[in-house]
């Protein structure tokens, strides 16, 4: 499905943004998976030997215009093109309001808001360029339903969202479509950081009666990433089981 494509994905050395990257590379796209250090961008690629000659790894600070801009450019010189960004990358929290400090929530509006501002524009002006191109945001279901504490997390997510849409209508006539994927409860790190009992109360209200795999996700980002969505833009497509709903 995505045969002579090139996608970076940030946040791609774990969880959903790793199974983004092998779903892509499994699709045919050569494959740039961005992380926070060279060591984990090492051991991502380390389980991704049989795909070597498509795919590469990259370390900016992605809330670092001229990093990214660097980045991104080495990769389309090493594949040609820059065709899909997945911007995944992101933290959450769950302090109380009254415990939150500016520090932490600075961290996270970097992380899960600037990151994608600053990537979104690498990547545009170089979609720009060869006349068009895909960004696919990770939004989350708590950017429609909040959560009751770490309220860092859902104002990044209710943010992303409007960014997406945003663009969506900014970018259109230069033939950039941008989109946003909304998980539910999906089986990551990030999830088995949470209290059992939490996780065990957000999946009892799941009607399709399961947590999501990461695979699940990433075929949501294989479909908005592909040429079958090429009339898709400025949607935020829920991945969440219909939990909440």
């Amino acid at each position: 499905m995505l045969k002579g494509k090139t996608a970076v994905v940030t946040g791609g050395t774990r969880g959903i943004g790793f199974a983004v990257v092998k779903k892509y590379l499994e699709n045919g796209a050569n494959v740039a998976l961005a992380g926070s250090r060279q060591e984990t961008v090492e051991k991502a690629l380390s389980q991704l030997t049989e795909y070597k000659d498509r795919v590469m790894g990259i370390c900016p600070d992605l809330c670092s215009p001229e990093e990214v801009a660097a980045a991104f450019a080495s990769v389309k010189e090493r594949f040609g093109s820059f065709d899909i960004l997945a911007n995944n990358a992101g933290i959450s929290s769950r302090t109380s309001l009254y415990d939150y400090t500016v520090e932490e929530f600075s961290k996270i509006l970097d992380l899960n808001l600037k990151a994608v501002f600053v990537c979104s524009q690498a990547a545009a002006r170089l979609m720009k360029e060869q006349g068009g191109g895909v960004i696919i945001n990770t939004s989350s279901m708590v950017s429609k339903n909040g959560q009751p504490s770490g309220c860092g997390y859902p104002a990044t997510k209710f943010a992303v969202d409007g960014l997406t849409i945003s663009l969506a209508r900014e970018l259109a006539k230069d033939q950039i479509r941008v989109n946003a994927v909304a998980p539910g409860v999906t089986r990551t790190d990030m999830v088995a950081a949470l209290p059992k009992e939490m996780v065990d109360r957000i999946s009892a209200g799941i009607p399709l009666g399961r947590p999501g795999e990461p695979e699940d996700i990433a075929n949501a980002f294989l479909y908005l990433g592909s040429d079958m969505a090429s009339y898709v833009t400025g949607i935020i497509l829920r991945a969440d089981g219909a939990a909440m709903n």
